[in-house]
């Protein structure tokens, strides 16, 4: 856990996946200095004014674009999402989505709907949901060997457009994580984002980024993930959650002021009981305090570097490891059973997952095989917890290796 300084962590509590909500590392002093300093004054709905959220819509406008200037504050990323929806289809007048294979936006109903991950399992595919193929390059359509991937995946997303549009299908907007984690760690290949939008935006729709597990500095070199798509690509609308309270339940949407006029001329007022409250609002502040003082963009940045190394040493000693991939402390490693044809090695996984959890450090699987680890850990996260975790990883792999020679 964070202490606000140098970070102590217990044998225990070596998490290398926090899913995104503990951002600052468990119980960080600070945040629970706000939470409980605000608590014994005022906490109360969002519909009387408090600095506080002022305040905070202040300062996370200071980390995104100038367009994204309207903030509405809710308690979890599937409220922000359900809202996200919500926005596009009153400022489009148009119903339908486009989302991205193996996609995964939240528990509501509306966002299992666009959902793939869920919608499969469950009622299946309804007509205004339209699924374009993951910009995977390591297992995709189009990989590491295409000359111009970015066009390709994007295209795509014209393709299921033009098909919709030929049915009287009208899109309202395109979801996308900025970087997809359900979908097995995926980096989208530079200039896909703004290729897409194109797309989208000439077809009437909006382009939402989903941000809930991504955002507030841990892919390291930039405080969004959608911005590793580069400079000049802004979305219609930002979501978040998770880390933004680190744990405390918090979450936001941003969008531009055109979006919020239109969604204000339904003369339905959106209200939110506890979304924004004052006490939310001082966690928001003390993350956004805590992300600054310790530094903790710049160190993703540092110790994923670090931890990507490490990783990509052990892809060459171990041939169970065909891919690693990510930016800052947001990396998977794809486990394949024979690199010729990548095929996933989920038992494998669930192995290495159930071994390391033997040695109290905490993975888990995502992608649509079950086989990538996934590596989301609190951004305090430290070098020497990177080198634990690999030399732990290495010593499973190679028992594992000598255990297979054995036998064979």
């Amino acid at each position: 856990r964070a202490g606000g300084g140098p970070v102590e962590w217990a044998e225990w509590s070596r998490l290398c996946d926090g899913h995104g909500p503990l951002a600052v590392g468990h119980c960080h002093p600070l945040v629970v200095q706000a939470a409980h300093e605000q608590n014994q004054v005022l906490n109360t709905n969002s519909r009387y004014l408090h600095d506080n959220i002022v305040d905070y819509a202040q300062r996370l406008s200071e980390t995104l674009p100038e367009e994204l200037c309207v903030f509405y504050f809710l308690n979890s990323g599937s409220e922000a999402n359900d809202l996200a929806l919500r926005l596009a289809r009153q400022y489009t007048g148009h119903q339908d989505v486009v989302v991205l294979d193996h996609a995964y936006h939240g528990h509501l109903s509306s966002l299992i709907d666009i959902s793939p991950y869920k919608f499969r399992d469950l009622d299946g595919q309804k007509e205004w949901v339209h699924v374009a193929p993951l910009p995977d390059t390591y297992r995709g359509l189009y990989r590491e060997d295409h000359p111009s991937p970015a066009a390709a995946y994007a295209s795509e997303v014209e393709r299921v457009v033009r098909s919709a549009q030929e049915r009287g299908r009208k899109i309202a907007a395109f979801f996308a994580e900025s970087l997809p984690s359900v979908g097995g760690q995926i980096v989208p290949p530079a200039g896909y984002f703004s290729q897409v939008a194109g797309h989208i935006r000439r077809a009437g729709g909006l382009f939402v980024a989903d941000e809930i597990q991504v955002g507030f500095g841990r892919v390291g070199t930039h405080f969004w993930a959608f911005q590793l798509q580069g400079q000049d690509f802004v979305p219609d609308i930002v979501t978040m959650g998770k880390s933004i309270g680190n744990g405390h339940p918090i979450a936001c949407v941003a969008t531009t002021q055109a979006v919020a006029k239109a969604f204000e001329a339904t003369g339905v007022e959106y209200f939110n009981t506890f979304g924004g409250s004052p006490v939310s609002c001082a966690v928001g502040l003390a993350v956004l305090d805590v992300l600054e003082k310790e530094q903790l963009q710049a160190h993703a940045t540092c110790v994923g570097r670090f931890l990507m190394e490490l990783l990509r040493q052990q892809k060459a000693k171990h041939a169970i490891i065909g891919d690693i991939r990510g930016a800052g402390l947001f990396i998977g490693v794809d486990l394949i059973k024979d690199k010729a044809t990548r095929t996933p090695a989920t038992e494998e996984a669930d192995y290495l997952v159930s071994r390391l959890k033997e040695n109290h450090i905490l993975l888990s699987t995502d992608g649509p095989g079950r086989n990538v680890l996934k590596f989301k850990p609190p951004m305090c996260f430290s070098l020497d917890n990177a080198q634990y975790l690999v030399a732990k990883l290495d010593a499973i792999l190679t028992d594992r290796s000598q255990a297979i020679t054995q036998h064979t």
